[in-house]
């Protein structure tokens, strides 16, 4: 019997616990970053935590919007003093309490915006400041429902995505053989950078590999970029994924 090949698409510096738990069930974790996360290294961030005593609301969108904040502030969590804390997902209220910062809000099922925009307090939040801290290009949903509710809102975008430079020549050999028995994604840029760093020459065995995928938005991407077997994981968790890799294996 062959070993068990599952491609991991996760920046690189985030992708380890991942890969360790799929190493774990004696499988092959590829590691093939489709993301490169960078710092945003703007004077003009520095001069928006200056007046972030204006803002009611802090609301943190991911892992990176919380990692990247606190090197634009030199290390420091003070700019979070003078608002409640909302956070997107629990691996960000996990980031944000292991900082020692305490948090107000999180989504109890739904780990999305949508989710969170379904609490109850992100439904009065007429004359509320917020701030959101995103990386740049993100999805404009929450913002636009924020506003729509009567909030004022700003964006403090810390970090910026982009496709890293990475040889391809070990994943393409798998698809070619028929040897790639599942994909993980986490992020609809990821799936969008996957498809840019595989040569469309592939892209016909591409999208026959199952894709493990975090979200119903990302899933529709897919079906939209013809992927053939798409399952979606029940929370976005490590766990999660695996979970999920472990059927989608099994009903093959």
């Amino acid at each position: 019997m062959r070993e068990i090949n599952v491609l991991v698409t996760r920046a690189e510096h985030q992708a380890e616990p991942l890969c360790q738990l799929i190493e774990q069930q004696g499988w092959n974790a590829i590691r093939f970053p489709t993301l490169e996360i960078r710092a945003v290294d703007s004077q003009y961030l520095k001069q928006q935590l200056a007046m972030t005593d204006r803002y009611q609301w802090f609301i943190f969108i991911s892992t990176n919007a919380v990692n990247f904040a606190l090197k634009v502030n030199n290390g420091k969590i003070d700019f979070l003093q003078h608002g409640l804390i909302a956070a997107v997902g629990k691996s960000t209220e996990k980031a944000l309490l292991s900082l020692g910062v305490k948090v107000d809000l999180v989504p109890e099922q739904s780990f999305n915006t949508e989710g969170l925009l379904a609490t109850k307090e992100m439904q009065h939040v007429q004359g509320k400041s917020c701030l959101i801290i995103r990386g740049q290009g993100g999805r404009e949903q929450l913002a636009s429902c924020l506003r729509d509710r009567g909030a004022k809102v700003d964006y403090l975008e810390v970090y910026s995505r982009g496709i890293p430079v990475n040889n391809e020549g070990h994943v393409s050999h798998l698809l070619e053989q028929g040897l790639l028995d599942a994909i993980t994604i986490t992020s609809g840029d990821a799936l969008k950078n996957l498809l840019v760093m595989i040569n469309e020459t592939l892209h016909e065995k591409l999208i026959l590999v199952p894709l493990i995928v975090i979200s119903e938005r990302i899933k529709a991407l897919a079906e939209k970029n013809k992927f053939k077997n798409i399952v979606v994981t029940d929370t976005p968790s490590d766990a999660a994924i695996i979970k999920t890799v472990v059927m989608s294996l099994k009903a093959q």
